[in-house]
């Protein structure tokens, strides 16, 4: 039998088949989903193709949740909407990739971005666009080029945690790194500091967490499946207009032709399980009866919905299992507040900005979006108006860290000091925002993200539940693959519904993930491997000019 063909680039792709079944239900079954982002529209997807009868409910008014778009109040004539911040489609998302192939086979709306740059405060900047593709090569690659990273500071990373970095092996490194945080790894890991917080400290912030709250093994999970462990790269790909207009309607356009009963605008309100082990769904408009139910919320929300479960008699599950589980849902955390500010400025800004900028030591500023490089609505508007369309993002605004940014404000926030503070650093990342205005702004402070801390990661709940008939869906649950943020919420969405199907006896969808292991690990002679570095490095090196060697 051939080797089935890997999603992407990357040969060294694993699939993690589903287990065997039928290819549809043979009874009728009724699911319904909790959730319209990216988790349950996976999950609604799966079933519905296999002959479930799925109704998902979803409480805002469009779908995608915490990647969905909206009309701003007061746009029908120019069509201007709002976000809940930038969002990149790597192309290691192959679940997610899959999932948007449902409504835009060719991901005709997906288009790259050329370049991921990454400023630091004092003006250095990291680029990713032209580094080799597969790693270590990548790697040797980054540090030789990166102006934060200089040649002489190899001798000072400590290297038994560098070594870490390119051989884990999944899952057991994710248990690895119990109790130790993010900001203790990169302590001991000694990289330069500007090199620190480009390469690294970001992927930590864009969970929405300070270093200090957020988990080891998270941080170094994602290193390997973004940067040390895939062939796909760094550089991704972003819709070509709003996530709503080019992703998320689509796809209801599809579930609906499968049958799905979407309803959006429709809050799930309680949740309980009947003594013949049906379901019942209480929500803002009616209640529902069904034969299983995924809980695809975002994390408050579903800590909210499964903890009256832990109040009502259940004689047919194990009161210990079950005493446990409900201890686990209630030690769920909420990431930090997050802010998206964004910005209808009166004229262009400098034509040589890029798309997308990450940024690192510009106060609250963690990246800034030219939006019209990119998104046709903005770039309507733009064009129309003879200005620029700039979202302006900070992944973790505290006023319990800032008191500075505390006040009567949501999530406990002085939204007029946010807002200048935000501001203020666009001006210094981009001096030419100083003498425009904003014809019109849209700022959004929200706090729904699950954090990723450093507690044991057995810990963490899972797509599986004590409760028949009920599965858990989101990125904010244990996986044992190395996955991250949107692809993890794909992936549990679909591990939602093969954990479902199973139960029927039918077979669900398989994944690929990158990688499970380090190149060191792939590659088990440690010296070969160095070797092969040192030789890449010292080739890249000779091709620098003789100042940045």
């Amino acid at each position: 039998m051939s080797r089935p063909v890997p999603p992407g680039r990357d040969v060294a792709a694993v699939l993690h088949p589903a287990a065997p079944g039928a290819e549809r239900v043979s009874d009728d079954q009724h699911v319904v989903v909790v959730g319209g982002g990216i988790a349950g529209l996976a999950a609604a997807a799966i079933l519905a193709e296999r002959g479930v009868r799925v109704t998902v409910l979803e409480a805002c008014d469009q779908l995608g949740g915490r990647v969905r778009a909206w009309p701003v109040d007061g746009a029908d004539e120019d069509g201007r909407t709002m976000s809940r911040g930038f969002h990149a489609f790597f192309r290691q998302y192959y679940t997610l990739r899959a999932l948007l192939r449902r409504a835009d086979p060719t991901l005709a709306h997906l288009v790259p971005v050329p370049d991921y740059p990454l400023r630091r405060g004092d003006g250095l900047t990291d680029s990713f666009a032209a580094l080799p593709l597969t790693p270590p090569v990548n790697l040797a690659a980054f540090v030789v080029r990166s102006p934060t990273f200089p040649i002489t500071a190899l001798t000072k990373v400590h290297l038994p945690s560098a070594v870490e970095l390119v051989s884990v092996s999944y899952p057991a490194s994710h248990e690895r790194y119990d109790g130790e945080s993010a900001q203790d790894f990169l302590d001991r890991l000694r990289f330069p500091e500007g090199a620190r917080h480009l390469a690294l400290e970001v992927f930590a912030r864009s969970f929405f967490a300070h270093p200090t709250d957020f988990g080891a093994g998270e941080l170094v999970g994602m290193f390997h499946t973004y940067f040390a462990g895939s062939s796909e790269g760094l550089l991704f790909d972003v819709p070509d207009d709003d996530y709503d207009t080019a992703l998320w309607a689509p796809l209801g356009r599809y579930l609906g032709g499968l049958g799905v009963d979407v309803r959006t605008g429709t809050r799930a309100e309680s949740l309980t399980r009947a003594a013949d082990g049906t379901w019942h769904v209480g929500t803002s408009s009616g209640d529902l009866t069904a034969d299983a139910v995924v809980v695809a919320t975002d994390p408050r929300a579903a800590r909210g919905l499964l903890a009256p479960l832990a109040d009502q008699a259940d004689d047919g599950l194990d009161p210990a299992e079950r005493q446990q589980w409900h201890r686990r849902v209630a030690a769920g955390r909420n990431a930090p507040p997050f802010a998206v500010l964004r910005l209808w400025l009166d004229g262009p800004v400098a034509p040589e900005r890029e798309a997308f900028l990450g940024t690192s030591g510009y106060d609250l500023l963690d990246n800034v979006t030219v939006l019209e490089r990119f998104e046709q609505g903005a770039a309507d508007w733009a064009l129309a108006h003879g200005g620029s369309v700039v979202e302006l993002h900070g992944y973790a605004v505290d006023p319990e860290r800032d008191p500075d940014l505390a006040g009567d404000g949501p999530r406990g926030l002085d939204t007029s000091r946010l807002r200048t503070r935000l501001l203020d650093a666009l001006h210094e990342v981009y001096p030419e925002t100083r003498g425009l205005q904003a014809v019109h702004s849209e700022l959004l402070v929200e706090d729904d993200c699950g954090l990723v801390g450093t507690g044991p990661w057995r810990d963490r709940l899972t797509v599986d539940t004590p409760y028949p008939g009920l599965a858990l869906a989101g990125d904010g649950l244990r996986v044992d693959w190395p996955i991250a943020l949107m692809e993890r919420a794909a992936v549990t969405g679909v591990l939602a519904a093969n954990h479902l199907l199973q139960g029927w006896d039918v077979r669900g969808e398989d994944v690929w993930t990158v990688p499970l292991q380090g190149v060191l690990r792939r590659r088990p002679d440690l010296s070969a491997a160095g070797a092969a570095v040192a030789r890449t490095a010292r080739t890249v090196r000779d091709r620098l000019p003789v100042g940045r060697r």
